[in-house]
This record gives structure tokens, sequence and C-alpha cells, in this order.
């Protein structure tokens, strides 16, 4: 059985025990008691940054867990956690299996001297505070997770699932965390390279015509897609529909389009071993020269060494 910790810092932000969820639910699926969690905090008790307390094991230096998963804090630089804390952290993780920060959990690995000479992650809004504050650290900033040997670290909020769910798929294999997901209710599961912005969340759309035209567009990629097939889903008329859609997503549905395939294609090449071929033809490239075209344009780097930095980080 693999025994899970949870590290509770004062003012831990409680989407971090959300997490625990994933196991729970890989204990169902599994249909065996694959994990054991239990929570630990600094004299035995912590209060969430919503106000809810915890009472939990008391941390000390003898406490012992296969993973550790540190949760993390709203503001690490306006309310740093207690010194003691990252001090424990550093001896418990000498006898652990796995490290992982969750969100800004990755400030107390770091404090405990455990990502020195390493990539990580952490919420985007505190990834630069990260880098100032430890300067020997390959911080990343637009990754949903970083598994660097036996340390892991996540960016925010909802991506704290994804590690949760990738530590799994490590333990238990893809089809048990792919179910999990499917409990979950998950819309997708990421992959650990994938940016933390969403281009759906980003273009937001104010109306539901345009809202319906984009998820429209986002099961039908592998179409041409053209004005007058999205107006027509808005029930729109297609300069209506341009003139709308470019004011409330502040694009173009062209540019729009291409962003959305561009993200599904980062996610094939990431989390997928299909050819450049496959993958220009489900995300509606012409072919894999313009994929590769449209991939420089928009990240930078070719789809091949985008799918190699993948293999690397999971």
């Amino acid at each position: 059985m693999h025994r899970i910790g949870y590290l509770l810092p004062e003012g831990f932000q409680v989407m971090g025990l959300g997490t625990q969820a994933v196991f729970e639910f890989a204990n169902l699926v599994a249909g065996q008691p694959c994990y054991a969690v239990e929570n630990y905090a600094l004299n035995g008790a912590a209060r969430a940054s919503s106000g809810l307390a915890i009472q939990a094991r008391a941390l000390t230096a003898r406490s012992e867990a296969d993973t550790w998963l540190v949760a993390g804090v709203i503001s690490p630089l306006l309310a740093p956690t207690a010194p003691e804390f990252p001090r424990l952290v550093g001896k418990i993780a000498a006898r652990a299996r796995r490290m992982a920060g969750l969100c800004t959990g990755a400030f107390v690995l770091a404090d405990a001297g455990l990502l020195d000479g390493r990539r990580a992650t952490t919420h985007w809004h505190w990834a630069e505070a990260l880098q100032r504050r430890h300067p020997g650290i390959q911080v990343e900033a637009d990754r949903i997770y970083i598994a660097d040997g036996p340390v892991w670290t996540s960016a925010g909020m909802t991506a704290e699932l994804d590690l949760a769910l990738a530590l799994v798929e490590k333990d238990l294999g893809a089809e048990v965390a792919r179910s999990v997901a499917h409990q979950l209710v998950m819309h997708q599961r990421r992959s650990g390279g994938q940016s933390q912005h969403s281009e759906m969340l980003r273009l937001a759309p104010k109306s539901d015509r345009i809202q319906q035209a984009l998820e429209h567009a986002r099961r039908n990629l592998a179409q041409p897609l053209s004005v007058e097939e999205l107006a027509g889903v808005a029930r729109l008329s297609p300069r209506q529909f341009s003139r709308v859609f470019t004011a409330e997503t502040g694009q173009s549905p062209a540019k729009a389009i291409e962003g959305l395939r561009l993200e599904a294609a980062r996610l094939m090449i990431e989390s997928s071993r299909h050819p450049l071929e496959v993958v220009a033809r489900e995300t509606g490239f012409r072919d894999r020269r313009h994929l590769r075209e449209a991939f420089l344009r928009g990240f930078g780097v070719p789809p091949r060494a985008a799918r190699r930095e993948s293999r690397i980080t999971s």
C-alpha cells in the first residue's frame, strides 16, 4: 500500500485537500486499498485560508510516508510558512520515495533545499518570485506539472489534480488513471508539458452564441470551420458573426480558431505518439509543414522539440 502524507502549512489553500479524491477513487477503481492518506501539520492542526480548521497528525522529523504532498498557500511571500516547517520537510524527504509541491507548495520544497538544481513549476502568478528567491532552480512558469526525478511540482489550483493523476498513473497504470479522471468528471487529463493557460478561457466570450460557436469549433477542429459554418451555429449572418466575435474575444475568428488548433495539436504531440501527419490532420492543419509553421509561430519551437521536452518532463 502506498502511504500518502499531506503536509498542511498554516493558511493552506483548501484546493490541495481536494486532490485526495484522486487517491480515494483510485482505490475504488482498483478494487483494493492501494493508497492510505493522512494529513500532517505543525502541532497537529492547521487552518485553511478559507477558515476551515483541520485536525492532523503532528509533523515531526520522524514522520514517514512514501509520497509527501505539500499544500500551497495563497500568498507565499505575504504569509510565509513557519521556519520550522521547511526544515522538517527537508528531514522527512530523506526517507520518502517522492516529494510533491502543490501550487505554491513549491516554495516550501525550495526553502527546504529540495529543488536546488532541478526543474520546477508553480502557480504562474508566483513563478517569477520563486525564481528570484531561489535562482538555483530552473523555474518553468508555463507548465501544468513537472517531475524532476523524485521531486514533483505543479501549477496552481486545478493543475494539482493533474499532478495527483500523474502519480496514480505512475503507480497503477494509465488505465486506472483514465478511469479515475472519468469518475471525477474531468473534461480532460492534461499532460505535464501542457500550458497553464487555456485558449478557451483566454478568449472568454460574453454571449452564449459566440461560446456555442467556439465549442462547436473545439469539437470539430479536423474540419475546415468556415466563418459561414460558425455563423450558422451562432445563428448570425457571417458579417454579424465576425463583428460580434472580434468585439467579444479581441481576435478574428480565423486567429482564434488557429489558437484552438495549436492548443489541441500541442496536447496531442505531448501526450501521444501519433505521427505529426496524424496530428496535423486531426487538428485541422493542411499538412505537417503547415503544422510546423504555425507551431513555430505560436510557441517558438518546432513540434518535435515540444515532444522531446514533454518526454523529459514526464
